[in-house]
Parts: structure tokens; C-alpha cells; sequence
């Protein structure tokens, strides 16, 4: 199976490929630092949207108290 490599770009044998998803060590590198320098960024939310869904699932989380055990066994789920 055929791939390429996602720093450089260079087409490569998947099955033969010692740093796959890489085409060497060098590209591995290269993405390593670019996540290390913060190239690279995984969103996250900002903080008011954390406060709103904190807000909102704290009103369901009472509610769910109110409930009896879902479970059918009269003990509390583990």
C-alpha cells in the first residue's frame, strides 16, 4: 500500500516503512519539533464556552439525582 509522507509529501511503501507515517527519521523529527515549538495545535474551548456547558450539565446532574437507579437493583451503579 502506497502512502505519503506528511512532512514532505514523498510517496512511500506503508508496509516498508520503519518510520511510517513518515519517510525517515529526519520527517519524523521535523513533526516532532513543530509540535514541540507549538506548530501544531489541538483546539480547545475557550473558557466561556467551559463555563456554559459546566452551567448547563451542573442543572442535569440534579435532575438525575431525582431518579431512581436505573439499574433495577437497588444499589448505586459502580
Amino acid at each position: 500500500m502506497k502512502a505519503v509522507c506528511p512532512t514532505c509529501k514523498k510517496k512511500i511503501d506503508w508496509k516498508e516503512s520503519r518510520y511510517r507515517p513518515f519517510c525517515s527519521e529526519r520527517c519524523k523529527l521535523i513533526d516532532l519539533g513543530r509540535w514541540a515549538s507549538g506548530d501544531y495545535r489541538i483546539p480547545a474551548q475557550s473558557e466561556e464556552e467551559a463555563e456554559k456547558e459546566a452551567e448547563s450539565s451542573e442543572g442535569q446532574d440534579a435532575d438525575s439525582n431525582d431518579r431512581p437507579n436505573e439499574g433495577g437493583n437497588g444499589k448505586s451503579p459502580a
